[in-house]
């Protein structure tokens, strides 16, 4: 297979498909106010949830995918490269982790409507962004590590000011998160209008939101260069025991 770089091109297609399609949808239903409602907020409701889960399923695959792609790919630069810093396993094998647990994360925000089964959402909300936010200070990191064998110093620049962002935007969209949901007073936190309390520290919080799963999405597609040196092929299949029948 020798279009990887189509990967990360395919994962950040159907992330931005999903959180727009999803956001154009609800506006329509009339389940959501057009002003900056949180991500998950427009995707609460059917048909719109039903959408929204399947394709962050598919996203989330794809996401894992190129996340061990990425992987892999640092792992035979070290091999080919031996006078790299050996810190870059270590640094690679922690991205792994903490882009892994950042999929399942997306996953469960998906498959569990925070209406439905608030702990878990939020919970899953807090592995996607969190972990998702500490895998891109890991991959900023090896960008530096491993150039200039592979990537710019350009892409490098631009994934550490992309989680200096994220890491302050994460923080903005928990604190005034909690703010938010401590001061409304209305009766339907999906339609949330000024008069209903919290309206400020709302905006902020959603607009965080928002940029961060932008950012999250370009992160992911600036691999495309990088993936355009990779090739991969099919797995081997070895038979443990075979037993002929005539």
């Amino acid at each position: 297979m020798s279009r990887v770089y189509l990967l990360p091109v395919a994962t950040f297609l159907v992330f931005q498909v999903t959180f727009i399609g999803t956001y154009i949808f609800a506006v329509l239903e009339g389940h959501v106010v057009p002003t900056v409602p949180y991500i998950s907020d427009a995707a609460t409701y059917s048909p719109e949830s039903c959408v929204f889960g399947q394709l962050i399923n598919i996203g989330s695959v794809l996401l894992g995918i190129t996340i061990y792609v990425r992987y892999r790919h640092v792992l035979q630069l070290y091999e080919h490269h031996p006078d790299l810093d050996a810190s870059v396993l270590r640094q690679n094998r922690l991205a792994l982790w903490f882009g892994l647990v950042s999929c399942l994360g997306i996953s469960f925000v998906g498959n569990f409507q925070e209406t439905n089964v608030r702990i878990v959402h939020f919970i899953g909300a807090f592995c996607c962004f969190g972990c998702g936010t500490l895998y891109f200070w890991m991959q900023a990191l090896i960008s530096y590590l491993i150039f200039p064998m592979s990537g710019t110093r350009i892409y490098a620049h631009l994934r550490l000011g992309m989680s200096v962002v994220c890491t302050i935007l994460f923080i903005l969209l928990a604190v005034t998160g909690v703010m938010s949901h401590i001061l409304f007073k209305g009766q339907n936190p999906r339609k949330w209008y000024p008069s209903d309390g919290g309206w400020y520290f709302h905006v902020v919080s959603s607009i965080s939101e928002w940029i961060i799963a932008t950012i999250f999405s370009f992160f992911i597609l600036s691999f495309t260069q990088e993936f355009r040196d990779v090739s991969l092929s099919h797995p081997q299949i070895a038979l443990m025991s075979y037993t002929a029948t005539i």
